[in-house]
């Protein structure tokens, strides 16, 4: 059986936030979750975006409950003060989806120095996960998810002596390098909760080839570059739409029978109903992922000893 978002359970009285809900994919998960009942929180930079969206959503399905708070994912500060003010008003978080994303961008900084792909994709939503993890451990039942990208397969050498590709960047390798990130931070995160006892979940969620925005802003940042314009022209063509992109994440967060450390993805690798997608060895090496964890702590300055939150929490 095929499953969509009419497969989606109920939600009334659960707390979500989605990081980049202003649009694409994000969008299409926030509006999804509202309809189900879910308070949702449209975790964004471009406050103006992110409030045209959630009247658009309102508009739809005028019930939807929804807030907007500004998130930079490229600034630490920016992500301290937004999980401090979240948590203050939602002690509980029962759904996080890590679902923003840059790509391809011309070799850029965050504000705390860090190459821009791999400090917003990767390290942003490393820094906002271990933030709001008190509230999400307090859930009877929470569920994380990282949106990754086939784009992880391009990833290249995969050098974590070197993340931030200083020296050697390449706008398409350091993208791969930051989904792969997200999808090995699922993998180890999940496991840390598992050894400590935990009910929270952590899923990756590939989408496909969708028609989102990135593609766009891709080939206007690098200034039409061969590889971005040629996603962006074909994209219309080929693509499927955002909401279908969206229906990996929202069964990683939703499908009551998923299994925590499941990567979904479209049935056909870049379209398709969402699946259980297989992960390779190479992509899993234990030594990688212990290595993410301590690159991700060392750069962000914060110590995420899963293990001793899940034991404050009981």
């Amino acid at each position: 059986m095929s499953w969509t978002a009419a497969n989606i359970p109920d939600q009334t009285g659960k707390i979500a936030v989605v990081t980049g809900g202003n649009g694409g994919l994000g969008l299409e998960t926030v509006r999804e979750l509202a309809r189900r009942g879910a308070h949702v929180i449209i975790a964004a930079r471009n406050l103006d975006k992110a409030a045209a969206a959630e009247a658009d959503v309102k508009a739809e399905i005028p019930s939807a409950s929804i807030e907007v708070r500004n998130l930079d994912l490229g600034s630490l500060a920016s992500v301290e003060e937004f999980a401090a003010g979240v948590v203050a008003d939602h002690p509980t978080i029962d759904l996080l989806f890590n679902n923003a994303g840059v790509m391809a961008t011309p070799e850029w900084k965050t504000e705390d120095g860090f190459e821009m792909q791999f400090g917003t994709n990767h390290l942003g939503h490393f820094a906002l996960t271990a933030r709001l993890m008190p509230a999400l451990l307090k859930a009877a039942e929470a569920r994380i998810v990282n949106t990754t990208s086939s784009a992880r397969f391009a990833a290249g050498e995969y050098d974590l002596s070197n993340p931030h590709q200083e020296g050697m960047y390449d706008s398409w390798r350091a993208y791969g390098y930051s989904k792969l990130a997200n999808l090995q931070f699922t993998l180890e995160l999940n496991m840390r909760l598992v050894a400590a006892g935990s009910n929270v979940k952590v899923y990756s969620a590939d989408p496909g080839f969708s028609d989102t925005n990135l593609q766009a802003t891709s080939s206007k940042n690098t200034s039409g570059a061969a590889r971005s314009r040629f996603f962006e022209k074909t994209t219309p063509i080929f693509a499927q739409s955002s909401a279908r992109g969206a229906l990996p994440q929202l069964r990683g967060g939703t499908d009551p029978a998923a299994p925590g450390g499941t990567l979904y993805r479209p049935k056909y690798v870049v379209r398709g109903v969402p699946v259980v997608g297989k992960i390779g060895d190479k992509l899993r090496k234990p030594a990688d992922l212990a290595k993410l964890w301590e690159v991700s702590e060392a750069d962000t300055g914060i110590e995420f000893d899963v293990a001793k939150m899940v034991a404050n929490a009981t």
